[in-house]
């Protein structure tokens, strides 16, 4: 008897049955089901198949302690920001999340408030600074809110790839005042690349896309009883705001950079 799609499909699905966390089962139940139905779609091939594996078998080997090609791989099929849209929305008139993207470091230092977060002795790119208050949806000040900030430089590399910049440079965590106001002194982002020397480079090109994103700044704020929130200010000036690679802009994100001065107001939630 032969054995049809749809009946190997429910042999697979029903291997999971043991599995002993029911959330992991019905995770893998739907990712096969999804990837079946991809294959029989597009009525994939067997050459295309072994493609497939040999990309996502270079992406894994891409793979460093400062490199992570599977992250960009998901940011620029557009599945990072999906997560972040899913799960970590806050509440009407809260800050918007974005991707955190491959580039954090964990252990920035804490700066003062007004600090430069530039650690380079020299450094090109026009002085920025920026301030504002963090509140949360009711307009209340947030104190002691932690905002951990990260950049690229002004050759639109981040410290942790381009060996000539010292460790941490453009990084910084900062700590909100009594009235949940910040303020930092950095330069203005720039629109910069993102890394296509490997596979994920490779899809772009191949499909006609592009590898660049708007300037932008990170930020990652938290504060005790609210909702954390990954986001970016973006350069109002900037190229690609409407083709960011990674499609991470919003337009409440947006911001006016160009007199030396940027004022970003980050709303959290705070929860019950």
């Amino acid at each position: 008897m032969t054995i049809t799609p749809a009946e190997h499909l429910a042999q697979v699905q029903a291997s999971f049955d043991g599995a002993a966390d029911p959330r992991l089962a019905q995770i893998m139940r739907a990712a096969v089901a999804h990837l079946h139905a991809f294959v029989a779609d597009v009525g994939l091939t067997r050459d295309e198949w072994f493609a497939g594996i040999d990309f996502l078998t270079r992406v894994g080997q891409m793979c460093d302690g400062q490199r992570q090609e599977t992250i960009l791989l998901s940011d620029t099929l557009g599945v990072s920001m999906l997560v972040e849209m899913l799960n970590h929305a806050g509440a009407p008139g809260t800050t918007e999340p974005t991707v955190f993207g491959p580039f954090h470091v964990a252990g920035a230092p804490e700066r003062p408030s007004g600090a430069s977060i530039v650690e380079a002795e020299e450094v090109d790119g026009e002085q920025l600074t920026v301030g504002g208050q963090v509140r949360d949806e009711e307009g209340r000040p947030v104190p002691g809110a932690r905002l951990d900030v990260w950049q690229t430089a002004p050759n639109g590399l981040y410290d942790v790839q381009d060996p000539a910049q010292p460790e941490m440079n453009l990084r910084g965590i900062f700590t909100a005042g009594d009235d949940g106001s910040y303020e930092f002194r950095t330069v203005r982002p720039v629109a910069y690349p993102i890394p296509e020397d490997g596979p994920v480079g490779e899809m772009l090109r191949a499909t006609g896309r592009h590898n660049w994103r708007p300037a932008h700044i990170h930020f990652l704020v938290s504060a005790p009883g609210h909702k954390p929130v990954i986001t970016h200010v973006f350069d109002r000036e900037s190229r690609y705001l409407d083709a960011d690679a990674v499609f991470g802009v919003r337009p409440s994100l947006v911001l006016d950079m160009d007199r030396g001065r940027a004022t970003f107001d980050p709303v959290l939630e705070r929860l019950s």
